[in-house]
């Protein structure tokens, strides 16, 4: 009686959630997905703290539509550029955005190629060497360029890519408005990555920090989690820690199963694998049901169900696909704030790779 009891709790408060989420034409994409399994934890004395969608304000210094008078259909050429990759690229620019954010803020510093100068960017941190979509970030440039000299950001390409990656993968499903104005920095190192970027291995208590650290709160966290509904991961990223039998995880014995027999590589090659069995390239909330049912790549996915205050977060994310979708474009635009760039530090970049002074293109 108490577990139906408890079950019967959490189901009434994640409904009381789920219907905020839709305003200001936000679509719902996420249908049809299966009632996951009964909560195992105990339940929470207070509902999820998902607050009711309101929409922030941009940072200062950015403004929605900032290149309308600057560069008229700027936005328009990104996304075009963004259409014609194919799935594995579009999931690339998300992390792309990820990652250049993350790192002295959103100010392409990931972008910046090694030179004489500088041998070792960010972009060969350990981290960073999977990154993909650089080329749709360069085509795009090149276009606007020849449009709008010197006015486009390298910045605000890659999280207008970041943004339309997001629009397409979910099937229009994740559609927002991205403020813009951001300048490129000129420092890029790769010793900065690794104490920068959450590992896969990471806790609730680690990954709240580094996300704090952020100016990201926990409801920020567990919304830009779903982003591994997306792309694929190298086998070392999680195999040592997750797969028998070297460990014993929690993971679901079949599918540990059957990563394993694709983590297999004769030649000692670091395969890789897709991080969402089953809607590998949709951005959905099925990465939530993944890890009610313990079907996630990472520690760190896995580590969500494990925290009283992450469970009801990712309950609520399953439930309502809406209300995810609201959650992660919001996460999304306050991810894209993150330690500006002013004129003063910063410069518009006449090629993403390198800085304008000198140039060495």
């Amino acid at each position: 009686m108490a577990a139906k009891l408890a079950v019967v709790t959490v189901l009434a408060l994640l409904g009381s959630v789920s219907c905020q989420a839709g305003y200001g034409g936000y679509g719902y994409g996420g249908g049809g997905n299966p009632t996951p399994p009964p909560p195992t934890y105990p339940p929470t004395a207070s509902p999820p703290v998902y607050p009711s969608p309101t929409p922030s304000p941009p940072a200062a210094g950015l403004k929605v539509g900032y290149y309308d008078d600057k560069c008229p259909g700027a936005e328009g050429i990104v996304r075009d550029a963004v259409r014609g990759a194919d799935a594995g690229i579009k999931a690339g620019l998300v992390r792309l955005f990820f990652h250049d954010c993350f790192v002295r803020g959103c100010d392409a510093s990931v972008l910046l190629k090694p030179t004489d100068a500088n041998p070792q960017p960010e972009m060969l941190g350990i981290p960073n060497l999977s990154l993909r979509g650089f080329e749709v970030i360069d085509a795009a440039k090149a276009t606007l360029e020849s449009k709008c000299p010197g006015v486009v950001s390298c910045a605000d390409i890659v999280a207008f890519a970041g943004r339309d990656a997001s629009y397409f993968l979910s099937g229009s499903a994740i559609s927002f408005s991205m403020p813009s104005g951001r300048y490129d920095g000129n420092v890029s190192l790769a010793s900065e990555t690794i104490p920068n970027l959450p590992p896969p291995f990471a806790d609730v208590p680690r990954l709240k920090a580094m996300f704090a650290a952020k100016g990201l709160g926990t409801i920020d966290m567990v919304a830009l989690s779903g982003a591994h509904s997306i792309g694929r991961s190298h086998c070392s990223s999680f195999a040592s820690d997750r797969l028998p039998p070297s460990n014993t995880s929690d993971m679901d014995p079949a599918l540990a199963a059957q990563l394993k027999a694709n983590c297999t590589s004769a030649t000692g090659a670091d395969n890789t694998v897709p991080q969402d069995y089953k809607t590998r390239d949709v951005l959905d909330n099925q990465y939530y049901m993944n890890v009610i049912s313990k079907k996630v790549l990472f520690a760190s996915d896995a580590a969500l169900l494990k925290s009283n205050e992450t469970v009801p977060l990712v309950y609520a994310a399953a439930f309502s696909p809406k209300l995810w979708q609201y959650k992660f474009g919001e996460a999304m635009v306050k991810m894209g704030a993150v330690e500006l760039k002013t004129a003063v530090n910063g410069e518009i970049r006449k090629v993403c790779g390198f800085i304008n002074t000198p140039y060495s293109g």
